[in-house]
């Protein structure tokens, strides 16, 4: 069973229809105890970073219970835009520490004469890293981006998909465990293209 965390920021409707689409069952986790039950986490979002980080601090017992299911019984996991971004360390955008599960930091687009940020529409990915996520996918797929702030990993293993707007960011991530992925735009508003990559999470 899949499970959609709601933290209360956004685009969980539309994760879990497109699941659905794809045959595939999920549940909205809304506290710690049903979590007991699924093999599988998306955590969306759409918002800010420390507003987010404060609403799942606030769900009793969900960061340990996150942690240990991250870190530990390494179940594959898929944070989505928001939901990419507070998988690393902090973010410039405030002061409360991101989950801190892939070592890398969420900045601010810096000021463009001739580009519009928030960088919003459709653009394409570069894959770098050839894993279960990013089977069949190559640079000619569209995403859909809604975001002011991109992320920057430390480590180049971790560098699974770039992007150019403006400068290049990393617009998909993965752990050294290769369980923990990130994807700074939304499959789940992204067609064919973002329905390919929920079916092979699901397959994960």
């Amino acid at each position: 069973m899949i499970g959609i965390l709601n933290y209360g920021m956004g685009n969980i409707g539309s994760v879990s229809n497109m699941l659905r689409y794809i045959g595939c069952q999920s549940v909205i986790i809304e506290d710690v105890n049903q979590l007991k039950n699924i093999d599988k986490l998306i955590l969306p979002g759409v918002g800010r970073f420390d507003t987010a980080m404060k609403k799942i601090k606030e769900l009793s017992g969900m960061v340990d219970t996150l942690n240990f299911l991250a870190l530990d019984k390494k179940i594959p996991i898929l944070g989505v835009c928001l939901g990419m971004q507070i998988l690393t360390d902090f973010s410039e955008e405030g002061e409360v520490d991101g989950l801190g599960w892939i070592n890398g930091k969420t900045c601010k687009f810096p000021p463009f004469q001739e580009i519009k940020v928030p960088h919003m529409g459709w653009n394409t990915t570069k894959p770098l890293i050839k894993n279960a996520l990013t089977e069949g996918l190559t640079e000619n797929e569209r995403y859909y981006f809604v975001h002011s702030y991109y992320v920057k990993v430390h480590e180049e293993s971790s560098r699974m998909m770039t992007s150019n707007h403006g400068i290049d960011f990393d617009s998909g991530i993965v752990n050294k465990n290769g369980n923990i992925y990130g994807l700074q735009f939304h499959p789940e508003k992204s067609h064919k293209f973002g329905m390919q990559i929920f079916k092979n999470f699901v397959s994960l």
